[in-house]
């Protein structure tokens, strides 16, 4: 009954009360980062991977700028990030924004990471699973170092949360999450050296002699990237 019904309505109500309460913040952070970004836009939306494998557009708050290099390539992440938007997500609260995830039905408080859709392709039938449950802003991998864990780690993680969930697991990572982020422990930016998941899983395959997995599914990954382009055009 949880999972199917109640955690949905918990959720509804738990985002429309957050989200009126938090309006005042939401719109001196949407300012605030208006002008740190040189005015390229307080917020930031990426299609990612949600319950079932059906893509969403997730909100997020915009921590860097557009700034590009002589040759037109956007410049590194860590050069296009503002010290405002360091600030917020150190302290998370450019997650802020997927309260509206949350009213829409795309996402919950509490669950596995919602990925990029161009991930789809490079995992395991094991962990697809994931994708049993709505994303969430926070889980079980989030409280357990986020940014310092292997990708790896990570996915167990979320495999056992799917297997384990229940509402009183979802109400233990809630408060767990709190304590992380007054602590600052494992948010912000990514120091851990992680690489992104297609690298992480094409290395991983190439050692175990499945080069044909890696061929096919870099393919279907650039063959979306091409047209989540040609929709964006």
């Amino acid at each position: 009954m949880y999972t199917h019904f109640l955690k949905r309505i918990l959720g509804f109500l738990g985002a429309f009360i957050a989200a009126i309460l938090l309006s005042p913040l939401f719109i001196v952070i949407t300012i605030w980062l208006h002008f740190a970004n040189k005015r390229a836009g307080a917020f930031f939306l990426q299609e990612r991977i949600g319950r079932n494998g059906k893509p969403f557009k997730i909100i997020k708050y915009k921590t860097m700028t557009d700034e590009r290099g002589e040759d037109g390539i956007l410049l590194p992440d860590q050069q296009r990030l503002t010290k405002v938007g360091r600030f917020v997500r150190s302290t998370s609260m450019d997650e802020l924004p997927q309260l509206f995830n949350i009213l829409k039905g795309d996402m919950a408080f509490i669950g596995p990471r919602a990925l990029p859709t161009t991930y789809q392709f490079f995992f395991t039938e094991e962990e697809q699973h994931r994708h049993e449950v709505r994303p969430g802003i926070s889980g079980l991998a989030q409280i357990n170092g986020r940014t310092s864990i292997t990708w790896g780690q990570k996915l167990k993680y979320d495999i056992e949360y799917v297997e384990k969930l229940t509402m009183w697991f979802d109400i233990k990572i809630f408060f767990l999450t709190i304590y992380k982020v007054f602590k600052r422990e494992n948010v912000g930016v990514e120091t851990s050296g992680i690489i992104s998941f297609h690298e992480y899983r094409a290395a991983e395959w190439e050692e175990q002699g499945k080069h044909d997995l890696v061929v096919k599914a870099l393919a279907q990954r650039e063959a979306l990237i091409k047209e989540q382009k040609r929709n964006d055009i």
